[in-house]
């Protein structure tokens, strides 16, 4: 099996890229970040990969990190989600963007995604969100320091932020810090100047 390239990047296509290692050239699909993150043709390039043997062909995946490789694992263990849709998945979100998305339960962010109905974006939300933090630790951090972003002060601090024309993902993530920066008994204003803070640029 092969788990990583190191060669020269041969040449590179929408949803691909060629691999030249000692003269061999590999064949790797790749998500969308993936390829963006490529040096120019004839540079060098490294990419862990993920090797899918099936009765009838060998498919390389690659990837820019380890942790992107790891989504790509668990997102397959979704109903109905398969290794292009979830390559899909991770070219419009990456680790941690899915992280929060599932841990915000935020199925808006994944119907963004190309083949990501209401449906499957819910089992992906349903599915993954005990497992989620076996390959990002720091989602159980998140949804602990907002909550379940559904009751309390955390809860209405996200719809605030939600209802001002945020993301539910990025409102999310403000509310987490702040809830972890303010302490418990953060009130709901603070929560949301600090939110805001965060959401703002420097």
């Amino acid at each position: 099996m092969i788990a990583s390239l190191s060669g020269r990047l041969a040449s590179a296509e929408e949803d691909s890229a060629v691999i030249d290692v000692g003269g061999v050239g590999y064949l790797v699909f790749c998500s969308g970040r993936t390829l963006r993150a490529m040096p120019p043709v004839g540079e060098a390039v490294s990419l862990v990969v993920e090797t899918h043997v099936r009765e009838d062909h060998i498919h390389l995946y690659g990837f820019q990190a380890a942790s992107e490789r790891a989504w790509f694992r668990l997102l397959q263990t979704v109903q109905g989600v398969g290794a292009r849709l979830a390559l899909a998945v991770l070219s419009l979100l990456a680790p941690d963007e899915l992280a929060t998305a599932i841990a915000a339960q935020d199925t808006a962010s994944l119907r963004r995604v190309s083949g990501v109905g209401p449906k499957a974006a819910q089992r992906i939300v349903a599915e993954l969100k005990d497992k989620a933090h076996a390959v990002s630790p720091d989602i159980a951090v998140v949804a602990e320091a907002a909550g379940t972003a559904a009751e309390g002060s955390t809860g209405e601090a996200v719809s605030a932020l939600v209802n001002l024309g945020y993301g539910r993902s990025e409102a999310f993530a403000a509310v987490a810090g702040a809830a972890r920066d303010l302490g418990e008994g953060a009130d709901v204003g603070g929560l949301i100047r600090h939110g805001l803070k965060a959401l703002s640029p420097a």
